[in-house]
């Protein structure tokens, strides 16, 4: 987001005009996500991870062709477009493909890739730019794609239990959006998967301004959100397999918890070390939520609506990120920056309440 941020101000666009144009692809990946959910499960998730990997290497060649402002937002909007497809066929193949009860495990995996490759992108983006410029980004990130196609065409198709969905009338995934909410262990997993990306994109938004107020530089930023993205992935694993032993209930409180704390410590904490420490207790949480809701998704699931479930659950995800960064933003310009930080952690107390809740009811 960074880098297409000051992309768009190389090409003339304004302060307000970057805004759009940097939500833009929140805004059309959202939707998206339950429509390319849909589709895996209607014929499986090969086609729509091709799909998705295609368009999103075409997105990046038509990033490098961009001269306006404009033209940007017409191709950030057909990256969200397509990018939508790659989540919901990743985590469904994923899920499909994992022991029934490893699916803890399988997840951790999947959090593994998603954490290395935020690592990556926050270190090598800003070097690649300031040293290559932004179109070497964009052929980079085309070249890396069109690897990632090639390993897609590789997989194997759906199974063959997948092939009775299209049999099943053509309402019936849209019905099963409306079921799938009615579900109250899917929508505990839910409600904890969107706290917690509202609650990023406000840290996102505010931690760099906070981090500036303290006399520090873009070069901290960097370090405190490596430090985060380090204990996201070291954690993957351990919760993966500890969520399959001892159910994802309590890992999930526990994140929840301690992402609070995190939250409400952070804008106390004017050393650089204790950012760093806070950061990476942050991450931590983090770390507990992601592979036990994941997780939690594919165990409330079957192979025929896996697809639209793990569309929701990336829509979620984005539209927590959209909704959560220009909140929590008029919030911290409005009452100040610290403010504004703490205030990021009320979605997360409120999620711990549902789940609390749903847990005296046999949640486990």
């Amino acid at each position: 987001m960074a880098v297409i941020a000051l992309y768009a101000a190389e090409l003339g666009a304004g302060v307000g005009i970057i805004g759009i144009i940097v939500g833009l692809y929140s805004i059309t990946n959202t939707p998206a996500n339950i429509l390319w959910g849909r589709l895996v499960d209607r014929i499986g998730y090969k086609i729509p991870l091709i799909a998705g990997l295609v368009g999103d290497t075409i997105s990046m060649f038509l990033y490098s062709l961009c001269r306006l402002p404009f033209s940007l937002a017409l191709v950030r909007s057909l990256h969200g477009i397509t990018g939508a497809a790659i989540g919901p066929a990743t985590m469904s193949a994923i899920a499909q493909h994992g022991r029934e009860d490893r699916q803890g495990r399988a997840m951790a995996y999947y959090g593994i890739a998603l954490g290395i490759s935020t690592i990556a992108g926050f270190g090598l983006s800003g070097i690649i730019a300031s040293r290559l410029g932004y179109k070497a980004i964009f052929y980079i990130g085309m070249g890396l794609v069109l690897v990632g196609t090639i390993v897609g065409l590789l997989l194997p198709r759906k199974r063959q239990s997948d092939a009775t969905e299209s049999m099943q009338p053509r309402g019936y995934d849209w019905r099963k959006v409306a079921t799938l909410f009615r579900r109250r262990r899917l929508m505990v997993g839910y409600s904890a998967i969107f706290a917690q990306y509202f609650t990023f994109g406000g840290v996102v938004t505010l931690l760099p301004l906070y981090v500036k107020s303290l006399g520090m530089e873009a070069f901290h930023v960097g370090i405190l959100m490596t430090a985060f993205a380090v204990v996201f992935v070291i954690l993957q694993m351990p919760v993966g397999d500890y969520s399959d032993r001892v159910g994802r209930l309590g890992l999930i409180i526990a994140g929840l918890c301690l992402g609070t704390i995190t939250i409400v410590l952070m804008p106390y904490m004017t050393t650089f070390p204790w950012l760093i420490i806070v950061m990476a207790g942050y991450g931590a949480a983090y770390g507990m939520i992601f592979p036990s809701v994941s997780a939690l998704v594919s165990d409330e699931t079957s192979i025929e609506e896996r697809g639209i479930a793990t569309g929701l659950f990336h829509a979620l995800l984005t539209a927590g990120v959209a909704i959560g960064a220009p909140v929590i933003g008029w919030i911290g310009s409005s009452l100040g920056v610290e403010t504004g930080l703490m205030s990021s952690a009320g979605i997360l107390v409120l999620a711990l309440l549902l789940l609390l809740i749903s847990s005296r009811r046999g949640f486990k």
